[in-house]
């Protein structure tokens, strides 16, 4: 990676920029005051950083330090723009408002959420900030893709700075029903704020419908003015002069990379070395999710001790196999819930497991691509059970991974992934017996079965990749209605893609 000294001349600006809570690399701080830049791991930058890559793009986000100016760099033909953080933003901003207040709220309350009027505060702040380096890294006329919870602000913050823009949102995780968002003290500012872009991107029609409602209601609520009420209809907000595109655009991953990667020779011997190392068991379950309360790990742990104890399924047959990526390790609920999960681990080992042949195998660490591809080769059930997903790329990712049709899926109805994955074993987390009975097809479900239900998945996830999902987005934020822009000429029109199959509601 290059590192730029000064800020982009206007000549060096991107016409595509994405705008995200993190950059796709982390500056890492080692103990012999060194630096070194780390790739991240995460949905987000595993879907969008090939597509930006191929297309010379820009990437502004936090590059993962506190209280230091960190230049621009370049990574290959992805141009990257850090914004810096003090620890009390990082604070108040990530772990506060956006972690502490939206992440729960828009997870059905999943846990409480909090509300303070200082991580608001710092929130409305940072947001400005990524507002300010977005205008200044945009060539005129840009296209810039806003990315999730964390920067819900900042499509309106960036129309006031840069009106000649064209502007797409897109929210990673659910949007919530609308009597939990109306809890929410500061609706209207987060509603007003989304509504700056030219088109809003959800994963499922449910989530457009929502909140295509709420700016009925709720839109130009604080203004001087009389209240203005945004009138909608299919697919389409109209708010004062301007006419704001909202629409369902299901994500999805690098299929057809991680099916190669899968196929590697190296890959399927580690692969099999993965099974050995586990004492060659019958089935192999596994599950790969970052530590957090929403994905139900510790369903999926229950239902697993109650079959053994109910002897439905015997210690030498099964093994399972558990990745949690560390999360939010700072948070105080976060460390609770990590602290039940092992002592779960324990407890079903202490009862069912041999000397050198544990029956649940707990790893809390991050996994590299490979490493990941063959243990998701090596398994033979996929264990998904979020209690609310916004999507959720891994059950995508393993049906990648299966090119001999093997394999079985078992996936939580209220992940995203589901409305899709119609051939996976679907099931309802909070509902432990049917949890149970589920996981219990799966490890035995007939191979001709198995193999037509892997090939209706895998024929799902590899023709609607990553870039699939990013051409239908950005193929209707190029078609969006154009806002008013001070040279009175609209942005030059840009060719449609040929794959416009999102979902208007």
């Amino acid at each position: 990676m290059e590192e730029n000294d000064a800020s982009p001349s206007p000549a060096s600006r991107a016409g595509l920029v994405v705008v995200a809570n993190r950059l796709p690399v982390s500056l890492e701080n080692r103990s012999d005051g060194t630096q070194r830049w780390r790739h991240s791991p995460g949905g987000l930058v595993n879907a969008l950083e090939p597509f930006l890559r191929s297309r010379r793009g820009a990437w502004v986000g936090w590059p993962g330090t506190t209280g230091q100016e960190v230049p621009p760099l370049e990574d290959g033909d992805l141009h990257l723009y850090p914004v810096t953080l003090s620890a009390d933003e990082v604070g108040g901003f990530y772990e506060g408002f956006s972690n502490g207040t939206l992440w729960p709220l828009y997870h059905d309350v999943v846990m409480p959420p909090e509300y303070h009027r200082g991580w608001w505060d710092t929130y409305v702040e940072v947001n400005q900030k990524f507002a300010r380096a977005a205008a200044d890294v945009s060539a005129p006329q840009a296209t810039v893709w806003i990315q999730d919870y964390q920067l819900q602000l900042v499509p309106a913050m960036l129309r006031e700075l840069r009106p000649d823009l064209r502007i797409g949102f897109f929210l990673h995780i659910p949007f919530p029903p609308v009597e939990l968002f109306m809890q929410l003290p500061w609706r209207t500012e987060i509603v007003e704020g989304l509504l700056g872009a030219d088109l809003i991107g959800f994963h499922r029609p449910g989530g457009a419908q929502n909140f295509q409602w709420l700016a009925g209601r709720l839109a130009g609520a604080h203004s001087d003015r009389p209240p203005q009420q945004a009138e909608f209809h299919r697919g389409e907000i109209r708010v004062g002069d301007r006419t704001v595109k909202v629409g369902a655009f299901p994500i999805s991953i690098d299929a057809g990379e991680l099916d190669r990667l899968a196929r590697r020779p190296d890959v399927r011997r580690r692969a099999e070395q993965i099974r050995a190392d586990l004492g060659h068991p019958k089935k192999i379950i596994l599950g790969v999710d970052r530590l957090d309360y929403t994905k139900g790990i510790d369903v999926r742990l229950r239902a697993l001790h109650e079959l053994l104890t109910e002897r439905r399924t015997e210690p030498h047959e099964v093994t399972m196999v558990q990745i949690a990526t560390p999360s939010r390790e700072r948070v105080e609920h976060y460390t609770r819930m990590r602290e039940d999960i092992e002592r779960t681990v324990g407890r079903i080992n202490g009862e069912f497991g041999r000397v050198g042949a544990p029956v649940v195998h707990y790893l809390h660490t991050s996994v590299g691509r490979e490493e990941l591809a063959a243990f998701y080769s090596a398994a033979d059930v996929m264990l998904v059970t979020p209690l609310r997903d916004g999507m959720n790329l891994v059950c995508k990712e393993y049906v990648a991974c299966r090119a001999d049709l093997s394999g079985a899926l078992v996936l939580s109805e209220f992940a995203g992934a589901a409305a899709e994955l119609t051939r996976a074993f679907l099931v309802n987390p909070h509902h432990l017996d049917e949890v149970k009975a589920t996981l219990l097809r799966a490890l035995n479900v007939p191979a001709q079965e198995g193999r037509q239900r892997m090939g209706a998945l895998r024929e799902q996830v590899l023709t609607h990749d990553v870039d699939h999902w990013a051409r239908s987005f950005l193929t209707a934020l190029s078609s969006a209605p154009s806002s008013r822009h001070p040279s009175g000429r609209p942005p030059a029109p840009q060719e449609p893609a040929r794959h416009t199959d999102w979902v208007l509601t």
